[in-house]
């Protein structure tokens, strides 16, 4: 049966801070200032690093995760994605930016959730970043363990960061062709003028500083200097020809299209792409609405998706903004679907506990926390029928935040049974009307009927 090959790669490194999303930014500069069309792609629930990627490749990055996700929605996913290239080029590079370890999981298996599940099921090589920083022959041996792990993960080659010197590079080299066999495909010298600045939840997101060009191009230099691109180039993976044919994804248009206003911003920005897309073809038109900036919800909508971000940092901004605070509380109160999730939940409450007033639909204030509060999978299960679907369906996802909210009066409902790994936690995904919030980040992708209920719901709106 015929092959088709597709060249890209995923990048993992042993361990968080080895210098992955640093690396990835800077092939995808080079790669993109040479013409050629990145398909970026992030492992795991992450929505600041594929924020980058896109300020740098013009496309949309995708995430990719096994355990919110089924195994056939990520090849499909990744297929389409490869089999819709821009315009400029009909041969797309895929790069996988990898998450934590490669091996690295929910739990002891590395088959959930882990960047070496993402590299066993779409088929790319492994490109190893490993941090060299006081190392020589102990890294080869690092590799040599990594290369062996696991015989459906293909390490194809390394790159050493926070190499000292030229003697440090040259003795690296030699060490691992020696005790591995495996390439070398460059070595990054300590460059702290290439690092991104960070905060509580991570990296600081592109919306709130984009990256200015220059520092885009020193990205690019970087990686033209000390990296072998041409060779990372040759790598990729041959699949079955009629595996890479995408799903059949047309939006369904037989009904009328519900419009629905999605908040992106530089305090909405953590979104899945996923989720819209599966919108846009269940058959919604999404338009997209600040809260920041705008003084009016765009016209004739039938729903609004609030999804997360960093409501906190924007908090005077958005009080400010009274005529859109208002205009979400009315339409809230007048039955239209509304789904809040993380900060676009905090900012459906009354505000917070310093005195910044939100929405109010929620009566309750969000504090930040000067620890994290949660960080984890999540799995959830509807207790009620609601503008996500009936009563007794799963759905997955992810919690990651600093905040909290005082105590939920018990006559506000608790749509959402949440689950950690089996364990019960709590009830929450809270409604008012058709207003759901909650702190889950849920990936669509875990149910794809999610999309069509919420759209559904919408619809039925729309009639009244």
């Amino acid at each position: 049966m015929p092959t088709t090959r597709h060249h890209g790669f995923l990048i993992a490194a042993p361990q968080s801070g080895s210098g992955k999303t640093t690396l990835c930014l800077a092939i995808m500069a080079a790669l993109t200032r040479r013409g050629l069309a990145v398909m970026p792609f992030k492992c795991g629930p992450d929505f600041i690093d594929p924020g980058y990627h896109r300020a740098i490749t013009g496309r949309a990055s995708i995430n990719l995760d096994s355990w919110m996700c089924s195994t056939e929605f990520l090849r499909q996913t990744f297929l389409s994605a490869l089999a819709s290239p821009p315009s400029r080029s009909d041969n797309p590079i895929a790069i996988i930016e990898g998450v934590m370890g490669l091996f690295d999981g929910i739990g002891p298996s590395c088959s959930e959730g882990s960047s070496a599940s993402i590299a066993a099921l779409t088929g790319m090589p492994v490109v190893l970043v490993v941090n060299a920083r006081g190392m020589a022959a102990s890294a080869a041996a690092l590799v040599k363990g990594f290369a062996r792990f696991d015989p459906l993960v293909t390490v194809a080659g390394v790159i050493f960061n926070n190499v000292g010197s030229d003697s440090h590079a040259a003795l690296l080299r030699e060490v691992l062709q020696q005790h591995t066999g495996l390439p070398c495909f460059g070595c990054l010298p300590r460059a702290s003028e290439v690092e991104i600045p960070s905060r509580h939840l991570g990296l600081v997101t592109s919306e709130d500083r984009p990256l200015p060009p220059e520092f885009i191009a020193q990205l690019a230099d970087l990686a033209e200097r000390c990296l072998q691109l041409d060779e990372l180039l040759l790598l990729g993976s041959d699949s079955l020809s009629h595996a890479t044919t995408p799903a059949n994804r047309s939006p369904n248009r037989v009904e009328s299209s519900p419009r629905i206003a999605v908040a992106r911003d530089e305090a909405f920005c953590f979104c899945y792409d996923d989720n819209l897309r599966l919108l846009r073809e269940a058959g919604a038109e999404l338009v997209s609405f600040s809260p920041l900036h705008d003084r009016a919800l765009p016209p004739r909508i039938s729903g609004i998706y609030l999804p997360g971000g960093y409501p906190e940092l924007y908090a005077a901004q958005l009080a400010d903004n009274r005529a859109m605070r208002q205009e979400i509380k009315q339409a809230v109160e007048s039955g239209m679907p509304v789904y809040g999730e993380c900060g676009g939940f905090m900012y459906l409450t009354k505000g917070m506990l310093d005195g910044a007033d939100f929405v109010g639909v929620f009566p309750v204030r969000a504090r930040m926390l000067p620890k994290r509060k949660a960080l984890g999978y999540r799995e959830a299960w509807l207790l009620q029928d609601t503008i996500l679907g009936p009563a007794g369906v799963t759905m997955r996802g992810h919690e990651f935040h600093y905040s909290e909210i005082g105590e939920m009066p018990a006559t506000v409902e608790r749509c959402y049974r949440v689950t950690r790994r089996g364990e019960h936690i709590c009830d929450e995904g809270y409604r008012h009307k058709n207003c759901l919030g909650s702190y889950l980040h849920l990936h669509f992708g875990s149910l794809p009927s999610l999309a069509s209920s919420l759209i559904a719901a919408c619809r039925r709106y729309g009639s009244t």
